[in-house]
């Protein structure tokens, strides 16, 4: 009787994505979009793939892709390799907007969040892990906007 009550609340998951030029970090909500968690690490030639294989599984009801900015609210760099995906994202999954997030500070940020959680400096050195930990940040700082 419980899960009946509640099944008309469930909505889809908001998936975030840190896109990095070699690795892409990956969270996603629950399905009442209230907790972020660290979903996966895949490198980029793989991506696509993975996105299409998770949204198979499970709805998704927004992409948030974490957008580089320099110091000066100029574009970084890594702002070009990210646009063509995103690009993807929404001829793939016309229906499923994309959002952007501010990305800045969010490596530092996972970092010290390893360091804080006790790490040693052997798993701090895993870049996977930062690079899926940055995606829950994105995610969280998208939570806590909407």
């Amino acid at each position: 009787m419980f899960s009946l009550y509640f099944r008309g609340l469930i909505m889809g998951r908001i998936m975030a994505i840190d896109y990095g030029q070699k690795r892409i970090g990956l969270a996603v909500t629950d399905e009442f979009q209230i907790i972020a968690t660290g979903l996966d690490t895949v490198h980029v030639k793989d991506i696509h793939n993975y996105i299409k294989e998770y949204v198979k599984r499970e709805p998704v009801d927004t992409f948030v892709v974490g957008e580089p900015f320099q110091m000066d609210d100029t574009p970084s760099e890594s702002a070009k390799f990210i646009e063509p995906f995103i690009n993807w994202l929404k001829n793939t999954f016309p229906d499923i907007p994309v959002e952007r997030v501010d990305e800045r500070f969010t490596s530092q940020m996972a970092f010290q969040a390893m360091i804080d959680g006790g790490l040693k400096k052997k798993a701090r050195r895993d870049k996977a892990m930062i690079d899926k930990i940055s995606a829950v940040i994105i995610l969280q700082s998208y939570l806590e906007f909407k």
